[in-house]
């Protein structure tokens, strides 16, 4: 067979897609639709990582805080520049404080001019926010007249919250960690990269996939639609002269001319959605539109991958089908399936799983080729075996109601078609269900215990170098929501003429807040204590930094070389205390407890080199209390450092991977409906004379409308069954991968086979008011 007569007979079945009246158009347009849904859901899932990295490039122009070792000396084209983010209840603020030393200072990206002492430039998202009646208390801490707004080029996303603000006397703050001198934006120190986490890389592997697989089976499913309509026309080929292998091409000319057009449909609702993915925000992430550009190469694949598939897909299926000029051989009792090659997919995806068992995180060279080819084949494996279980429960159905057998029957005669309709969800299902037994089991090595001590304090606010204790402390106790506040000013004292690495901690507060992070005895006013047992202190002489006496230094705030040490004389009549457990990790109160009154002779000496740092304990069920004490801090000094304290904290990548999930997984669901309710309408349509005649002949609708029920939940069934079983063995092998002990997620396999149950109701719910329409008796008119 050459080229030209295949090209002829595609030809010739594109033309019957579009000349064959209103019946051939409504069915290309299905085809188009359905294929469009699962093109555009593929051109956007391409795009996600060009949009991370774009994102990430923005915020590369923009680093402002370098870490630098050396501080850079001021001049015409410096920048003093303040990190003062924010968090308002749920979502986080970026803000910069500002303040030029020379007419070349660098400008921020997207900011036309500096904006002086007491003004602000905004985001849009921020100014809406400030807006609002929602964005009240956020007003009342950033209360400066708003004089424009950030450019794109300087966010990260159109739902960015970010400020830059003018500010005077920064300079006397840089510690190169929160202020900073630069002279452009865009430098950075960074650390050695890590290692890749094995355990990482193929959960992202797994996501792919899992999220891609189910827009494939659908594409491959939408070009099947008008399946029965299509066999008569085939036979009227068949009738003129055609012989089965021409006919059979003319067919999938029509296929081809549903995918051509539905690639055109997933073009449109491509840039549909990314205009809608502007409007969208998941978890403090946007994107503009722009942003969300596939790659070129991925673009074109899905541009010749899909009309091919459609072709390929109407051949095979085609393939077991006898097409006469009197009608097509389908009606009589079909060939039961064969299970052996069935079970040869997901035994294959085994295969290529199991040499890497046992290899964990240490040892995880994963070959990313037969992760994706073990996963797509065992997922595979559930298209392949699902119209084998629907045929072989169906085929020993019976009885019942009347609504009961009029499903079972037309199962019976189109398992095929049953099975094509739930291939996605069970796919789909069998992915998150895996997902979530990984996600589940290698959470721990994601989540680390903060150790700090909720019962003590529920926030804490650090305060800049320079800010008296005492009244922000009042201040803060004041607050609405606030009930105690214990306060400590804090330094580290070394011995720096003879050992500036033998060191320990000076800690000034009242007896009472001593009492809660050292072991003291008797306190009174004007004591003095020296702890030992703290971990911070293990290998370091006390009993020499405690002889009374002594001098030792107190380190400047950040290690600033513009700050010389401060001397203190250690008082006689230091008593000794014993170390209690910290009050978060690394942090546990060694060395010198001073009471008030014992540092009062020497606290204005020894100011410079001591910090403030206030625990809050705060009644976190009363309304915005966190914004309140944020309000509070901001009220303080601009620098203050308000944290809420959690008792456990997840890394940002296994965060972000999640993201990513969800995001993900909600898109392929909205396609899953979307396809489950183009396939219903369209066997519906197919099927309307046959409806109207069972109410002309008296059957009642509510009878009909039950067994198109019964139609419906059952493949799904049997589908989240199957979907059940392997997506359960996926993620024990995917958990055995990782060397982390098998645990089935019993809750999440019981979320998504739900969440999966409860799309397939409410497709069925709106494909009821066609299903009214097409009982009429105008349904038996033809023509």
């Amino acid at each position: 067979m050459n080229v030209r007569q295949w090209a002829g007979d595609l030809g010739l079945g594109v033309r019957f897609a579009f000349t064959g009246g209103r019946e051939g158009w409504t069915r290309a347009l299905l085809t188009a639709v359905g294929v469009g849904l699962g093109v555009a859901l593929l051109l956007l899932t391409t795009a996600v990582p060009n949009a991370l990295a774009a994102r990430d490039r923005k915020g590369d122009e923009r680093v402002d805080i370098t870490y630098a070792e050396t501080r850079m000396p001021k001049a015409n084209d410096t920048l003093v520049v303040a990190n003062v983010d924010t968090d308002y209840r749920d979502r986080t603020v970026r803000g910069r404080d500002l303040e030029p030393e020379g007419a070349r200072a660098p400008l921020p990206p997207g900011v036309a001019a500096f904006p002086k002492p007491g003004e602000m430039v905004v985001s849009p998202a921020l100014k809406e926010l400030l807006d609002s009646d929602s964005g009240a208390l956020l007003r009342e801490r950033l209360p400066g007249r708003i004089v424009g707004t950030v450019a794109e080029s300087g966010l990260v996303g159109p739902g960015e919250l970010t400020f830059y603000r003018g500010a005077d006397d920064l300079a006397r703050s840089i510690d190169g960690g929160r202020v900073d001198r630069i002279d452009a934006f865009g430098k950075q120190t960074y650390p050695t990269p890590e290692r890749a986490d094995p355990v990482m890389i193929l959960l992202i592997l797994v996501v792919f996939v899992v999220l891609l697989m189910p827009i494939a089976v659908f594409i491959a499913a939408a070009v099947r639609f008008g399946g029965e309509r299509r066999d008569r026309r085939l036979a009227a080929l068949r009738l003129v002269g055609s012989d089965s292998r021409m006919t059979r091409r003319i067919a999938a000319g029509e296929a081809l001319a549903g995918a051509v057009l539905g690639l055109l449909f997933g073009a449109g609702f491509f840039l549909a959605g990314r205009q809608l993915a502007g409007e969208l925000e998941v978890r403090d992430i946007s994107v503009f539109p722009g942003y969300l550009n596939p790659s070129p190469v991925l673009a074109l694949l899905v541009a010749v991958a899909v009309p091919a598939a459609a072709v390929l897909v109407t051949l095979l299926a085609l393939r077991g089908v006898v097409i006469e000029p009197l009608g097509v051989v389908r009606a009589s009792t079909p060939r039961r399936r064969r299970l052996w090659w069935r079970l040869l997919l997901p035994l294959g995806g085994l295969g290529l799983l199991l040499p890497m068992l046992g290899k964990g995180r240490e040892n995880g060279d994963f070959n990313e080729y037969l992760v994706i080819g073990g996963v797509v084949l065992l997922l595979f494996g559930v298209t392949a075996l699902l119209p084998w279980i629907v045929e072989s429960v169906v085929a020993r159905m019976g009885g019942g109601g009347v609504s009961w057998q009029l499903a079972v029957r037309r199962l019976q005669l189109s398992s095929g078609m049953a099975a094509r309709m739930v291939n996605g969800v069970a796919v789909a299902v069998a992915g998150a269900i895996a997902l979530q037994m990984l996600f589940a089991g290698v959470e721990s090595d994601y989540t680390e215990d903060t150790g700090q001590d909720l019962t003590f304090a529920q926030m804490q606010v650090s305060l800049p170098s320079g800010v008296p204790l005492a009244p922000a402390a009042e201040k803060l106790r004041h607050t609405e929501g606030v009930k105690a506040v214990h306060a400590f000013d804090e330094g580290f004292l070394s011995d720096r003429a003879k050992d500036p690495e033998d060191g320990t901690m000076m800690t000034i507060g009242d007896c009472a807040s001593l009492a809660r992070i050292a072991r003291v005895s008797a306190c009174r006013d004007g004591d003095v204590f020296l702890v030992r047992g703290a971990v911070n202190d293990q290998g370091v002489n006390l009993d020499k930094l405690g002889t009374a006496g002594r001098t030792l230094y107190l380190d400047a705030q950040g290690g600033r070389p513009d700050r010389e040490p401060v001397p203190w004389t250690v008082p006689a009549g230091v008593r000794p205390a014993q170390a209690m457990p910290g009050l978060q990790p690394g942090v546990d109160r060694g060395g010198f407890l001073l009471t008030p009154k014992a540092a009062a002779a020497v606290h204005e000496r020894i100011a410079p080199g001591l910090t403030g740092e206030t625990y809050l304990d705060v009644d976190m069920s009363a309304k915005d209390v966190q914004e309140r004490v944020r309000n509070t801090a901001e009220a303080i000094d601009p620098l203050t450092y308000p944290m809420t304290w959690v008792s456990t904290r997840q890394t940002d990548r296994f965060e972000a991977v999640r993201t990513g999930l969800l995001v993900g997984a909600a898109c392929v669901l909205a396609l899953i409906g979307a396809s489950l309710l183009v396939s219903q309408l369209e066997q519906l349509r197919e099927r309307r004379k046959l409806l109207s005649s069972l109410v002309a002949f008296g059957t009642r609708r509510r009878t009909l409308g039950l067994s198109v029920l019964w139609q419906t939940a059952l493949p799904i069934a049997l589908g989240l069954v199957l979907a059940g079983v392997v997506g359960v063995g996926l993620g024990a092998i995917l958990l055995k991968m990782t060397a982390t002990p098998i645990r089935v997620d019993w809750p999440g396999v019981l979320s998504m086979t739900g969440i999966a149950a409860g799309v397939v109701l409410a497709v069925t719910l709106l494909s009821l008011p066609p299903l009214m329409r097409l009982m009429r008796p105008e349904g038996l008119r033809t023509e």
